[in-house]
């Protein structure tokens, strides 16, 4: 099976990219299911009916989120009533739930969520809500995709090798910078610190450059607007093998829209 994830949607403008992406990581690499994290998809902050319902009309299948899938009222709701759609399992009596088996796929494919605790705050311990997420999944599922949302790349890493061998990937979220690490552990999982994000790359992590600066220099609350220039999308493939999970290849692209 081939999946791709899509890191981090910021708002309309990675939406816009999602809609572009999607069909050319059908076509080009042949993905049969396509991830994205989408907790920044409504407005750079958050999840809204309207975002989810535009990436999933453009073939996204499924969804994880972050500690940024609270920002938004109306978004709340949907981590009850959708079915591909989770939020971080290491949030204490929360909406929602932090592993899905992802529909459509005969209960083969199952999506985990997990949030950092180092410079984040201090849920619960993702390593062990891991072990209780994968010991609570049906004996269908094969392969396991863990989207662990974090801040600290040696967090990320260690998660990476702590599941080695137990999960098919393990792909780091949150920062919206890329890194050049992608690669298939000795036990057959794949991994990346950071897939990078979707949206505007003439941008602060897709925000507009002059409010963030604004905000450095002034220390002051600033209104953040989504950047709109120079679009692209971050994202990861994966070729794992059917019965075993294990990952055969995978790889970290980057797509314009111009290409």
């Amino acid at each position: 099976m081939i999946i791709a994830f899509i890191g981090d949607v910021v708002g309309k403008t990675g939406r816009r990219a999602v809609a572009y992406a999607a069909p050319r990581l059908r076509e080009r690499h042949r993905a049969e299911l396509i991830i994205a994290n989408a907790e920044n998809s409504a407005g750079g902050f958050g999840i809204n009916p309207t975002g989810i319902a535009e990436m999933e009309a453009a073939g996204v299948a499924f969804f994880t989120t972050g500690n940024h899938v609270w920002d938004k009222r109306e978004g709340i709701p949907l981590l009850e009533s959708k079915d591909n759609l989770i939020r971080p399992a290491n949030y204490p009596a929360s909406p929602g739930r932090g592993a899905a088996v992802v529909p459509n796929t005969g209960g083969r494919v199952a999506v985990l969520n997990v949030q950092g605790r180092v410079f984040m705050p201090p849920l619960d311990c993702p390593f062990r809500t891991v072990d209780r997420l994968i010991e609570s999944l049906p004996a269908t599922v094969k392969i396991i995709v863990v989207d662990f949302h974090g801040e600290a790349t040696s967090e990320k890493i260690a998660m990476g090798y702590y599941l080695d061998g137990r999960v098919s990937m393990v792909i780091g979220t949150h920062t919206h910078v890329p890194t050049r690490d992608a690669r298939v552990f000795p036990g057959g999982t794949g991994y990346v610190t950071d897939v990078g994000m979707t949206g505007a790359n003439d941008s602060i992590l897709g925000v507009r450059k002059e409010d963030v600066i604004e905000r450095f220099l002034t220390m002051r609350p600033t209104r953040f607007e989504v950047a709109r220039d120079d679009v692209r999308c971050d994202y990861v493939v994966a070729e794992v093998d059917d019965e075993t999970g294990k990952v055969r290849r995978f790889e970290h692209h980057q797509l314009t829209l111009e290409d």
